[in-house]
């Protein structure tokens, strides 16, 4: 890519919001806060691309491989060329989001000294030096990119400094709430004192799920996410997210487990009752998800008419619909239409009991089904082959049969896959 053509990119994106800590400028990104569905959506698909063992069968993982092209290229031209200041900016980055810190130092060091006014380099270095658990070097790089901040990356820049100063001065392994916002989270389901909420700022959201993707790892940050929804009256979407930090992420705090107790115990009261809005709380949200895209259409594999095919959730979410129901599919899943297709996800039964024919997928578990329903790119209706059953487990499973758009029906779901198959995800 020429360099003048490259830095009318950059500069066209950094005009949009962007992800704080980790600066890369091919990041087409939403206003946050984002909704809690959309927003665990996308944080999960960055610790996909740092680490995609996880992927299942669905081994298209978009931002890695997007990442991965991006690499290759940039470091073709630096063999050709010097690397620009906001070309390095980005090698760091896009080193970073694969998960590997020590590459992303390696650019990012020299490349500060060589541009010291840049705030771009020096944001990346200060999360390269965090996740390399330097945290004295982290300071350092991150004071400078406090100093060099434009307007509206200050506030988020200013929290990451103050958190990994908190985390520098305590003891190996600690897991304790941090105190981002010197408030007290009493613990109380679905409530806050007063005087302490107040202290909260108006962006607090917004501030620390942008941590939470420059850290997607970080068990903590999302106890602080799930305090904070509690907070505003959210306590199933509180006990949700203690659930992902302890289960997926591996919290060990033992208090985060006995919140998550009190929370679960609370939303399956409130799932008791028909007021299911009470458990959406009053956060407000800017948009409804992170990353404008996750698909780079040019790295799905190709429909093998006769085969198995992929069917990765990114794609099928790229779907938009008009009012009048006139859905847009991306070709892959246009060539996917009459195929055999296969996924992972989890069961949604549509009525009580095992011994299941038909029932809804979705991409990630979810409680209440009123309160965290996904949206009708997100679910898809599955029919077993005739004479089959499946029982329901909240273990994730694989669905392998034939794939069916829908068109024209705005009552019926999108997306169906009958004759179909199901066994556990090992």
């Amino acid at each position: 890519m020429p360099t003048k053509l490259l830095a009318a990119l950059i500069l066209g994106v950094l005009s949009s919001p962007m992800q704080a800590g980790v600066y890369y400028s091919g990041d087409a990104r939403n206003e946050l806060p984002a909704e809690w569905a959309g927003f665990l959506r996308d944080q999960r698909a960055l610790r996909l691309a740092a680490d995609p063992k996880n992927a299942g069968f669905n081994t298209f993982v978009p931002l890695r491989d997007t990442a991965v092209d991006a690499v290759v290229k940039l470091e073709q031209f630096k063999k050709a060329r010097p690397l620009t200041a906001d070309e390095l900016a980005d090698l760091g980055a896009l080193y970073l989001r694969l998960g590997q810190p020590e590459k992303a130092v390696g650019v990012l060091r020299p490349a500060n000294r060589t541009h010291p006014e840049q705030f771009r380099i020096a944001a990346n270095l200060g999360s390269a030096w965090q996740q390399s658990s330097d945290f004295a070097q982290s300071v350092a790089a991150l004071e400078e990119a406090v100093r060099l901040a434009p307007k509206e990356f200050l506030a988020v820049e200013s929290l990451h400094i103050k958190l990994v100063r908190s985390r520098a001065k305590e003891k190996k392994n600690s897991s304790t709430l941090d105190d981002l916002f010197g408030v007290i989270y009493s613990g109380d389901p679905g409530t806050m004192d007063a005087k302490e909420k107040a202290k909260l700022p108006a962006n607090a959201l917004a501030l620390v799920q942008e941590l939470a993707l420059v850290l997607p790892f970080d068990a903590r940050l999302l106890w602080q996410l799930a305090e904070m929804a509690n907070a505003h009256g959210d306590v199933r979407t509180a006990a949700n997210l203690l659930d992902g930090a302890i289960v997926e992420l591996g919290l060990p705090a033992e208090e985060a487990r006995t919140r998550r107790a009190r929370y679960r115990s609370a939303a399956d009261e409130l799932a008791k009752t028909e007021e299911h809005t009470v458990h959406k709380g009053t956060l407000k949200f800017a948009s409804a998800k992170v990353f404008k895209t996750l698909i780079d259409e040019t790295k799905l594999p190709k429909v093998d008419p006769k085969g198995t095919n992929p069917l990765p959730w990114s794609a099928l979410s790229e779907t938009t619909l008009t009012k009048k129901f006139q859905p847009k599919f991306l070709k892959y899943v246009e060539d996917c239409d009459g195929r055999t297709v296969s996924f992972t996800g989890f069961l949604r039964p549509t009525c009580n009991g095992d011994g299941l024919t038909e029932f809804l997928i979705t991409e990630s578990p979810v409680g209440c089904w009123f309160c965290e329903s996904p949206g009708a790119t997100q679910v898809i209706w599955v029919e077993l082959t005739e004479g089959k059953t499946v029982d329901f487990s909240r273990a994730p499973v694989q669905v392998t049969g034939r794939f069916e758009l829908n068109r024209t029906d705005a009552e019926s779901h999108l997306y169906r896959v009958i004759q179909a198959s199901v066994k556990k995800v090992d």
